[in-house]
């Protein structure tokens, strides 16, 4: 793995960080009047000692941290990703042994305070905006895309600082915050894998009224802890009656040693990363929030969170990927030349350049739409603000709804790319990449998992397919949001072009006949939208740069991206144009 440091050797990212991002915005809308500023002042609590008191010292406490955290993602777990890929898990008798190099990366990001960044600072976490989130999320991943789940599963606390009640926040949130317990997320069952509504996992009271749970959940990232380290489970378990379906489900804390590991899976990538098969035997639990709340509102609370992160590491082994096939294709010699200089490779390393870009926009856009309402949302709760009066707050409801729609779209489209490019990373190291000699091969194998777990690209499709139709309405958010970005810049003719083939995409989407046939072509237009999301927002950027050098660069990556984008959505519009109409029904006697 190149070995640097991935903040500060990272031109894109440097860009987004220093122009084009809108801190002020974010972090305004985080901090709600500086107020932990306001509490360390009157309390001289040291867990608010660096809260920022204006937007300067906060972007400055962010540049801090990032350069920590790049300096470790670059030079100690990048060092050790291979080998421990290499080495990988071993399992005996419900024990998971980690590899060395795991827990050795793990305590210096811990030493570093580089691990709480999603939990608050009144809990010993680092207090960070969505966007600076997927920007941390995004380095650890380039180091090792199966490392930064470790990091991510630390920060599971924040669910329990969002829906725990005051004793369960105080038992366990300043613990995780400080590297002392890890998280785990139990919903997946081994009979029902995105079908949450009809998991059969039980908890029941005792006789003395303590919730008890019996079942199995699979595919539980990090249900045995991490080495010596503990778990607590949050899990999805079923209060009601088999067939209360979604209204059915509670929300409860496990401490892992209450439950047994019944094996791990032996996976294609992310070796080091465990995937338990977690048995319940009247394991002790403790309810989380309100009973029949825990898919509702509770794991459903958490999806624009979860999806956000994956997008973040599919950005981080994107860049590694891409990263990789620059420096081999650099240094790797074919006829008398280095091989970036064929054109045929040098169209590969042009096109990872653009989409990375691109990718980096909708990352940080997507965070941004999380940002303008879930820290409202967070400071009317804290105020005792009613959940009704909540959900009348317009600025709430029209935040919520663009990042319900750009949170899906982003998992979509960030974790399909980083296969597509990783896939290309190999192919520009040729026979070499095929092999084990070279990072890119574990990098292929990482990529392959972000377009499956945390809901697959067909659900993602799914889940975006409505902000396209009825966001792009007359009255629509999606509209409302596309036309006062327009309004900011003068728009290219391509983009301009791109709009209308997504018009006429949703128009031709909306007139086909039957749901069937909709659905089967659900992609082609949400990868439209997603192309002139990107051009948009790349075209966007160009009014931040400062630097002529880098804007005529840019400038360039938008028009060639645009290009790309008007092929494929051409081929899009076509498709949704010649799509059969459904076949009448039969006739019955």
């Amino acid at each position: 793995m190149i070995q640097n440091n991935y903040f500060n050797e990272n031109e894109d990212l440097q860009l987004q960080f220093k122009e084009i991002i809108d801190w002020e915005e974010v972090v305004t809308a985080y901090e709600h009047g500086f107020a932990d500023h306001k509490k360390y002042q009157e309390s001289g609590d040291e867990a608010l000692a660096y809260a920022p008191s204006n937007t300067d010292e906060a972007i400055e406490n962010y540049r801090m941290f990032f350069e920590s955290a790049g300096e470790i993602s670059g030079t100690v777990i990048a060092a050790h990703a291979a080998a421990m890929d290499k080495e990988g898990l071993k399992y005996a008798d419900g024990k998971v042994t980690f590899p060395a190099e795991v827990l050795e990366c793990f305590e210096k990001a811990r030493e570093a305070g580089i691990q709480p960044y999603g939990i608050s600072r009144e809990h010993g976490g680092l207090g960070m905006t969505a966007i600076a989130q997927s920007m941390h999320m995004e380095m650890i991943a380039r180091g090792d895309g199966a490392f930064a789940i470790a990091m991510g599963c630390v920060n599971l606390a924040e669910t329990i600082e969002r829906f725990g009640d005051e004793d369960m926040i105080k038992q366990w949130v300043p613990k995780m915050a400080a590297g002392e317990i890890c998280g785990a997320m139990a919903l997946t069952e081994p009979n029902y894998g995105s079908d949450l509504s009809n998991i059969r996992t039980k908890a029941e009271k005792d006789e003395n009224g303590n919730w008890r749970i019996s079942g199995a959940k699979r595919f539980i990232t990090h249900g045995c802890g991490l080495g010596d380290i503990p778990s607590v489970i949050l899990t999805l378990a079923r209060t009601g009656s088999t067939t209360s379906g979604a209204k059915g489900l509670s929300f409860f804390l496990v401490e892992g040693k209450d439950v047994f590991v019944a094996g791990v899976e032996k996976k294609l990538g992310l070796h080091c990363s465990p995937t338990c098969e977690v048995v319940y035997d009247n394991s002790p639990a403790t309810l989380i929030g309100k009973e029949g709340f825990g898919l509702v509102k509770y794991a459903m609370g958490m999806m624009n969170v979860a999806r956000q992160s994956i997008s973040a590491q599919s950005m981080g082994i994107a860049q590694a990927a891409y990263s990789e096939a620059k420096k081999y294709a650099s240094e790797r010699e074919q006829f008398g030349n280095t091989i970036e200089h064929i054109p045929a490779v040098r169209k590969m390393l042009d096109r990872m350049e653009r989409e990375t870009a691109a990718m980096r926009c909708m990352l940080y856009e997507a965070a941004r739409t999380i940002d303008l309402y879930a820290w409202r949302q967070h400071h009317m709760e804290k105020e005792g603000v009613s959940d009704r009066e909540i959900r009348k707050d317009e600025t709430i409801r029209y935040w919520e709804k663009l990042a319900n729609f750009m949170t899906p779209l982003t998992k979509y489209y960030t974790s399909e790319l980083c296969n597509s490019i990783a896939y290309d990373a190999l192919q520009v190291h040729g026979g070499a990449g095929y092999t084990e000699d070279y990072d890119v091969a574990r990098i292929f194998r990482d990529a392959r998992i972000t377009n499956i777990y945390e809901g697959t690209t067909q659900l993602q499709m799914h889940a975006a397919i409505g902000g396209v139709t009825a966001g792009m309405s007359a009255t629509g958010p999606v509209r409302a949001y596309i036309d006062e970005n327009l309004s900011k810049f003068t728009p290219s003719e391509h983009l301009l072009k791109l709009k209308e083939n997504l018009e006429a995409a949703i128009e031709a989407y909306k007139n086909l006949k039957d749901t069937e046939t909709r659905e089967t072509n659900v992609f082609e237009v949400v990868e439209t939208m997603a192309r002139f999301m990107n051009t948009m927002l790349l075209e966007r950027s160009l009014t931040k740069v400062s630097d002529a050098g880098q804007r005529a660069q840019r400038e360039k990556i938008a028009r060639d991206y645009a290009v790309d984008s008007l092929a494929i959505t051409q081929a899009n519009l076509i498709k949704l144009q010649m799509a059969p109409a459904a076949e009448p029904a039969m006739a019955t006697a």
